[in-house]
């Protein structure tokens, strides 16, 4: 699978432009500014819906205008696939498989699937815990329908209850039964969510620690380890346990909405004691066992998209992860730089057919 081609209209600093790939390597070269991180985004948001970079899809429309649209053109199973998004101001997003709209945006995910690797994804190391289960539920989401199902089916389920928990606190009420309904519900829903974060991590580990190791060049020890409420109570025990602690907080203090995962190096904490090289490394690797894992999973190769990230890695980790990117089993790239003889120099060095676009 790679993408063919793609057409910006109104999309961020974008009012109309078009692209033609090469199925193995694109690069994106010019000053900071010019929109080379806004091409990748955008190939992303074809691919799993949404933007990379930003929540609003508001954001995203070129200033001055009240829309913005992509379409892209896949290359899958030797047929051509034609991806339509549109985004209009206060109205809802349409998106299209074929000139044909999707009942549920959610079906697109998993059928053209990408790996993003950029600067922002130092939030996965800096940030809280809500980073890093969006990390793992954007993994095993792409692979699995009935996951991102019934996540979706649990937020929605956990904003109902902390809904009755507020609606209890200012009415001075309670009704046990009632709030049974909900927690039946999140019960159900969160242990299957809990097991299947749990064999993700278990399968998921080895890989990482395996290109952080090729990366390193063996000189450093990293490991990942699951956070979660439930590792060591019952679902339903946490729920009645805490309910007078969720009572006076009106929300859900107890759940699978809380795991996090616990990111080491040299069995200690990336964020507080790896340099910024060994955090770098630690998130490309985190991102290739990504798109490792959901390669095996699919049986189909995921764009890589490489954003800026040759900054703050040494020579040796830079000549490491060429290597790594110029294997057969890595597909269709896409990388952006703002040092294009930088960029021309890996290109040579990577040997593969080669496409430079200067923005």
């Amino acid at each position: 699978m790679f993408l063919k081609s793609i057409i910006l209209r109104n999309f961020k600093n974008f009012t109309e432009s078009e692209f033609e790939f090469t199925p193995k390597i694109n690069a994106f070269v010019g000053r900071n500014g010019v929109g080379k991180t806004n091409v990748l985004d955008a190939v992303h948001y074809l691919a799993l819906t949404k933007s990379y970079l930003n929540y609003s899809e508001a954001q995203n429309i070129h200033f001055g205008e009240d829309f913005f649209s992509l379409e892209g053109v896949f290359a899958k199973n030797e047929t051509e696939e034609v991806i339509f998004c549109g985004v209009q101001k206060d109205k809802a997003k349409v998106f299209k498989r074929n000139a044909k709209t999707y009942e549920r945006i959610s079906d697109h995910i998993g059928l053209f699937p990408v790996v993003m690797i950029s600067p922002y994804d130092l939030d996965l190391i800096k940030e809280g815990s809500e980073v890093r289960r969006k990390f793992i539920d954007n993994i095993i989401s792409q692979s699995n329908k009935d996951y991102l199902q019934n996540l979706m089916r649990y937020n929605r389920v956990l904003v109902q209850r902390n809904s009755l928990l507020k609606y209890f606190f200012q009415n001075n009420t309670f009704d046990k039964v009632s709030l049974e309904i909900y927690d039946d519900e999140l019960v159900s829903l969160g242990t299957y969510i809990y097991e299947e974060r749990n064999k993700f991590i278990k399968e998921f580990v080895p890989i990482f620690r395996e290109y952080y190791q090729v990366l390193s060049q063996g000189n450093e020890t990293v490991n990942i380890t699951y956070e979660s409420q439930l590792t060591y109570t019952d679902f339903n025990q946490l729920l009645s346990e805490n309910l007078a602690k969720d009572r006076s907080a009106q929300y859900s203090t107890q759940g699978i909405h809380k795991d996090d995962l616990n990111l080491s190096i040299m069995n200690y904490p990336v964020k507080k004691f790896g340099s910024q090289g060994q955090q770098k490394s630690y998130l490309i690797a985190l991102k290739l066992a990504q798109l490792d894992l959901i390669s095996k999973n699919l049986d189909i190769m995921p764009l890589l998209l490489l954003d800026d990230i040759f900054d703050k890695l040494d020579e040796t980790r830079v000549e490491q992860l060429v290597q790594l990117v110029n294997e057969e089993r890595f597909g269709q790239i896409f990388i952006s730089d703002t040092h294009p003889e930088r960029t021309e120099n890996i290109v040579k060095r990577i040997n593969a057919e080669s496409k430079i676009f200067r923005l």
